[in-house]
């Protein structure tokens, strides 16, 4: 039965040898034994083995050679793998045929081997060009052994045989109706070089599968490009450039690294974590320290604003004061004594000395609006009211102590207030009455507030603690809360409105016409706002309906006050004393009315419900 000599397949008959031939190995189809190599001549496929496989195909032979110290390669066997049939050919006579002419290839029945140049008919080699004496020039076809191998040796070559028999499958014989079935897949194909490819497919799949064992190495032999140059394929790890033989063991290798990640990811990031948590407390802890600290330089900053930081009250600060001038050359030490004691016996009797009273400034009032106030239409005035400027001890904080005494001042000269005190008392024994009335139960939160304590202060108080003092001495009083603006400009023209009612409403019911100046039997009106307090004492209208406020400002000094009582200066201080809408626009305002006398039912009432405090709120 006949044998190709090219892939080593039996076929029934020579006919069918020459239909094979012409199928599967045509001359411009030419392919290397070893790898996928094809589509290249006959000379460029025998400089190809001898360089690329020579190595490969003797390696372990070359080291039995040189271990046994025999160098002469003259005597070799050539064996195709898949025949009995062997013939001994040396290397003279392979020098030989090399020799021969590669334009007259042998013939057998117009019959030429489109791979080797064989003759077909009695298997004999003459190739046209010299090649080196191991190369094999068949695809698979030809393997090269030493005549007398040592049994290991023969072992190592039996296992190289058989892989290279497994991987150098050819294409069987065509079916039928030129179609071409894969031996190693269901797939056919029409054409059977597209088949070729398929198997060589096949082929470097098993080439990979067979690169991780002992005697593989760590790299497989890949496809070739198609311009003949041969390539090394190799599976390069995107994460430690390790070079893999095979895909399946590339993933192997991948699938460590993700699991070997994936531990230490979620080591380190549970470390990661318990370190941001650290760090984010300890950062927490410095800013709450920061925070602390700067609350507490805040609140020690807001104590010495409002004097409740324990630097004295009202007779230190006249001390220092005094002591101050003494050092400066402004005033001798014989009037430091002098004063001081006239300061002590203030403070002994409770009374006030009235170094910083002025008087009759309503009544000049009075006089300058009904001569030469042309622009104004009406003018409402309170009762007679004495002005108390703020002195050396209670400079910076006393003004709220100094409007309460304008307005005990003007209560004294009314009738139906005869229960209270006959004379003004001094700052420290205001400070004393409201501490008595906290002890009364008014006003507890603004006790707790100041630690139930003023006297020795210079502690400022308001609105509340104006209403808490007068509730206790049965005085009605009523706290009005202007508590954001009403106008354009944080301006407060509802505040304006409720002053002129309150001076106008006694007058109106006197006469409908009122005269253009009007002096009401009212008490002047305590009005507070953040930082300082003022004593309403009367409104103009002018001629275009516009409103004006006339305030007295415990800020004024006494000289100055004094300027309203002389008909040539007293236009200049009414003109300071004058406040109009634009005038007044602090965020919000609380005024304090006094509207008569309590009844001990009521006083109880009103002390009850100061616990919660609430104003009268406009708007």
């Amino acid at each position: 039965m006949p044998v190709c000599d090219i892939c080593c397949e039996e076929l029934p008959s020579e006919a069918e040898m020459r239909t094979h031939l012409l199928l599967s190995h045509m001359e411009n189809v030419m392919a290397c034994p070893f790898c996928s190599l094809s589509g290249v001549s006959y000379d460029e496929l025998s400089f190809h083995i001898s360089i690329a496989h020579i190595d490969k195909d003797c390696q372990d032979t070359k080291t039995t050679v040189a271990d046994s110290g025999q160098e002469n390669l003259n005597d070799w066997t050539a064996q195709r793998p898949s025949s009995t049939k062997t013939s001994n050919v040396n290397v003279k006579n392979m020098d030989k045929v090399s020799q021969a002419s590669p334009q007259s290839p042998p013939q057998v029945n117009g019959m030429t081997s489109p791979i080797t140049g064989t003759c077909l008919s009695q298997g004999i080699s003459t190739s046209p060009k010299s090649s080196p004496p191991a190369v094999a020039r068949a695809s698979g076809a030809i393997k090269l052994v030493r005549t007398t191998p040592t049994s290991s040796n023969n072992a190592t070559r039996e296992r190289k045989d058989g892989r290279r028999k497994s991987k150098q499958k050819r294409l069987s014989s065509p079916l039928k109706e030129g179609c071409f079935s894969c031996p190693m897949c269901s797939l056919v194909c029409k054409d059977c070089f597209i088949l070729q490819e398929h198997v060589e497919l096949h082929l470097q799949d098993q080439d990979g599968a067979e690169g991780a064992g002992p005697e593989a190495g760590t790299s497989t032999e890949a496809s070739s490009t198609s311009n003949g140059r041969s390539a090394v394929m190799d599976y390069e790890c995107p994460m430690c450039s390790l070079s893999c033989p095979s895909s399946s063991s590339l993933q192997e290798h991948v699938e460590l690294h993700l699991e070997y990640g994936s531990a230490s990811a979620t080591g380190h990031s549970s470390e990661d974590l318990t370190l941001a948590r650290k760090l984010q407390e300890e950062e927490e802890q410095k800013w709450r320290e920061a925070e602390t600290r700067r609350e507490a330089e805040d609140f020690k900053k807001l104590q010495k604003q409002f004097g409740l930081d324990n630097s004295g009250g009202y007779r230190k600060q006249m001390e220092r004061t005094m002591e101050r001038a003494v050092s400066r050359g402004q005033m001798v030490p014989a009037e430091f004594h002098r004063k001081k004691v006239e300061m002590l016996e203030s403070l002994a009797s409770g009374m006030d000395d009235g170094r910083s009273k002025t008087s009759g400034l309503v009544e000049a009032l009075c006089r300058y609006y009904q001569k030469d106030a042309s622009d104004c239409a009406h003018v409402w005035l309170c009762a007679e009211t004495d002005h108390y400027s703020s002195s050396e001890g209670d400079k910076g904080w006393g003004c709220g102590y100094r409007n309460f005494q304008m307005l005990l001042s003007s209560l004294h000269r009314m009738e139906q207030y005869n229960l209270l005190p006959v004379s003004v008392p001094s700052i420290p024994r205001v400070q004393a009455l409201i501490e008595e009335a906290w002890g009364q139960g008014a006003d507890p939160q603004g006790a707790s507030h100041f630690n139930h304590r003023l006297q020795g202060t210079r502690a400022w108080i308001g609105a509340t603690e104006i209403y808490a003092v007068f509730t206790s001495l049965s005085v009605k009083a009523r706290i009005v809360d202007f508590h954001k603006p009403t106008g354009p400009g944080d301006t407060h023209p509802r505040l304006f409105e409720w002053v002129k009612q309150y001076f106008s409403h006694s007058a109106s019911r006197v006469a409908r016409l009122p005269p253009k100046v009007v002096q009401t039997t009212l008490p002047p009106i305590y009005l507070q706002h953040q930082g300082h307090s003022r004593s309403i004492v009367g409104v103009e209208q002018k001629v275009n309906g516009n409103l004006c406020l006339l305030l007295f400002d415990p800020g004024c000094a006494p000289r100055e006050m004094r300027r309203v009582l002389s008909q040539d200066t007293a236009a200049t201080m009414v003109r300071r004393m004058r406040k109009f809408s634009g005038g007044l626009k602090h965020r919000q305002y609380q005024a304090v009315a006094v509207e008569g006398l309590l009844t001990p039912e009521e006083k109880r009432s009103r002390i009850l419900n100061s616990r919660t405090l609430c104003a009268e709120k406009i708007p």
